[in-house]
């Protein structure tokens, strides 16, 4: 994963390749996370089906500021989890476990990122970035 975060930071010099980057991190994310193709189109803001599988065949030129907002939620979510659980596993499988904090109500923090709106990513960053102090 550090060579992803690399990849996004070194070649970031472009909306365009901010997008690419973005968009390859995000795709090799959803697969450590088990998200389904449904999963993965609700947490980008629903795309079309064939943009989405377009995106995850060619990339993107250029994505919107909404997008690249979900995408950079995800990524910060990932990396605060890497921060708070050393064991790659533990880190993964946090976002799908039932979590009894008051925002969640006993749900998994997927299932409030599944909820669609960019806060719901938003809340989840927050949340972690709050535990990491």
């Amino acid at each position: 994963m550090k060579a992803m975060q690399k990849e996004v930071r070194a070649s970031a010099q472009t909306p365009r390749d901010l997008s690419g980057a973005g968009l390859r991190t995000f795709f090799q994310i959803a697969e450590r996370w088990g998200l389904s193709t449904d999963e993965q189109m609700i947490l980008l803001g629903r795309p079309g089906r064939t943009t989405f599988f377009r995106w995850k065949k060619e990339g993107a030129q250029a994505l919107s500021p909404d997008v690249l907002e979900r995408i950079s939620y995800v990524l910060g979510i990932y990396k605060a989890l890497h921060i708070l659980f050393p064991n790659r596993e533990q880190a993964d499988g946090w976002v799908r476990r039932p979590n009894s904090a008051p925002m969640f109500a006993g749900k998994s923090a997927m299932d409030r990122m599944l909820a669609g709106q960019v806060t719901d990513l938003y809340w989840v960053r927050q949340y972690l970035d709050a535990m990491r102090g």
